[in-house]
């Protein structure tokens, strides 16, 4: 395991964690506010009443503007944003991305983070944006894995760094670039140039980044999500191992008016009601909050306030071990989201490796439920069951049947378990009374293969009334169906 990260607690392949940093320890999942040394929304030294452990700020700004670059040199980077907590700096690499050039080079930038003093810093990396040709992305990211490994050379003990993996949206780049990476024991691992995907709402070509480059990563290691600030996906990108995020959405959202919640964002000229509880939404109507001259600083801090109790929720959501609940009902406010569970689910077999075996009650929360980790293991563990004589296989709700070897309950989305584990995890799970066609399904799918793998016991199956599958043929084949 890294020496300066800990794991605590797991959930799917998200995880609670301890990050030791030269100003302290930070705990992960969490969110690093974007500030802007030339313009300040909120002050860096109120950050913290937000819940802010550790803020994000832009090395390449500092060291253009010579009153800036004076103090942070002089009195360090902390002094400067007033702020005693763990502060990341990046490198200049967005500007790099936007304006196609910056006057800077790899080594002074990060001598530069060195001297003022930074907690992480990054290197010189370059964003390779979506969708590009493959060559121009393979070219850059050999440009990038030069400068990175160039950059771990320059750095020992002064600061950690961060070690960017890019990779345009080529699932094989990204996974080679991490498993480059990981020989050359970065501190922090961003996945970068993720931005443009998130502002289409290409949120399943996210989910493919962000599992490809976990694959190639040592899965102890701190990874962060450059650039995902709306906590709209904070519960799914948690999920999926990610444990920093940043975010300036808080900013610039409400430069536009915009108020954010959980579940998406609104034009706060639209509202009547404020949908929220925090301090500035409880002294504030919504007519009030438009009309006020400080309308933007209004929106950004309850920006803030709700980012940081999304991060919470998804938190406590690992210690419950219900992340998967959480991300399933994020993922239903926006069509593009319940794209990216889909996609999620289509990692099953590796979320089930990081996955704990035993946690919380299983709660089916829809369709894509039938797919998730806990019913993949017990699919992979059905030669498990060792079946001998006659067999019945009734629904839960039947009372224990007589002169039968073995008594099965059959329970969608898992298919046929012995009786006795009805009270135990995962076979324990809150599932709708009547199945939906998609957790019958996997349910019966699991159930013929049962059956298959032990060919001499005589299987007698009840079907309840209602319960309608094509897949009823085929175990009507190798069973008695009685209704």
């Amino acid at each position: 395991m890294s020496s300066i990260f800990e794991i605590t607690q797991k959930d799917a392949a998200g995880r609670i964690g301890k990050l030791k940093t030269p100003h302290g320890v930070v705990e992960t999942p969490t969110v690093m506010p974007v500030i802007n040394p030339n313009l300040q929304a909120i002050k860096p030294s109120e950050m913290r009443s937000f819940g802010a452990q550790m803020l994000i700020t832009n090395s390449y700004i500092i060291s253009r503007k010579e009153e800036l670059r004076e103090k942070a040199m002089k009195e360090g980077l902390h002094a400067l944003l007033d702020f005693d907590g763990p502060i990341m700096t990046d490198s200049g690499s967005f500007q790099l991305s936007v304006y196609g050039d910056i006057e800077v080079t790899n080594e002074q930038i990060i001598e530069f983070q060195k001297t003022i003093g930074s907690d992480i810093g990054v290197p010189l990396d370059i964003p390779t944006p979506p969708d590009v040709p493959r060559s121009r992305a393979e070219s850059e990211l050999e440009t990038t894995l030069e400068r990175l490994i160039e950059a771990r050379g320059m750095v020992n003990d002064e600061m950690l760094l961060a070690g960017p993996v890019q990779g345009s949206t080529y699932p094989d780049l990204r996974q080679k670039a991490a498993e480059s990476l990981r020989e050359h024991k970065f501190d922090v691992y961003p996945l970068g140039a993720v931005v443009p995907l998130m502002e289409t709402y290409r949120y399943a070509d996210l989910v493919d980044v962000i599992v490809s480059s976990k694959k190639g990563l040592d899965p102890t290691v701190p990874v962060h999500l450059f650039g995902a600030g709306h906590p709209m996906m904070f519960a799914l990108a948690v999920a999926l191992g990610c444990d920093l995020f940043d975010s300036a959405a808080y900013a610039l959202y409400a430069k536009d008016r915009r108020y954010i919640t959980a579940n998406g964002t609104y034009h706060i000229d639209n509202l009547s009601y404020l949908p929220c509880s925090c301090p500035i939404c409880v002294s504030h109507t919504a007519e009030e909050m438009k009309k006020a001259d400080n309308c933007k600083e209004l929106l950004a801090r309850h920006n803030l306030y709700v980012t940081f109790e999304e991060m919470r929720l998804v938190k406590q959501s690992i210690k419950e071990g219900n992340l998967l609940e959480l991300v399933e009902q994020r993922c239903r406010t926006h069509p593009r989201m319940l794209e990216a569970l889909k996609r999620m689910y289509s990692y099953s077999d590796w979320i089930e490796e990081h996955d704990p075996a035993s946690k919380s009650t299983f709660f089916y929360c829809g369709p894509e439920s039938a797919q998730r980790p806990e019913v993949l293991r017990f699919s992979n563990k059905l030669d498990r069951f060792t079946i001998t004589g006659s067999a019945i296989i009734r629904p839960a709700s039947k009372k224990e049947f007589k002169n039968y070897d073995n008594d099965l309950v059959f329970k969608a989305p898992f298919g046929a378990f012995p009786a006795e584990l009805i009270e135990v995890y995962p076979f324990n799970a809150e599932v709708i009374s009547t199945p939906d066609v998609e957790s019958l399904g996997k349910a019966l799918e699991n159930t013929i293969a049962l059956i298959e793998l032990n060919p001499d016991a005589k299987f007698t199956f009840i079907k309840e009334e209602g319960l309608e599958h094509p897949l009823f043929e085929k175990l009507g084949k190798i069973a008695e169906i009685k209704e």
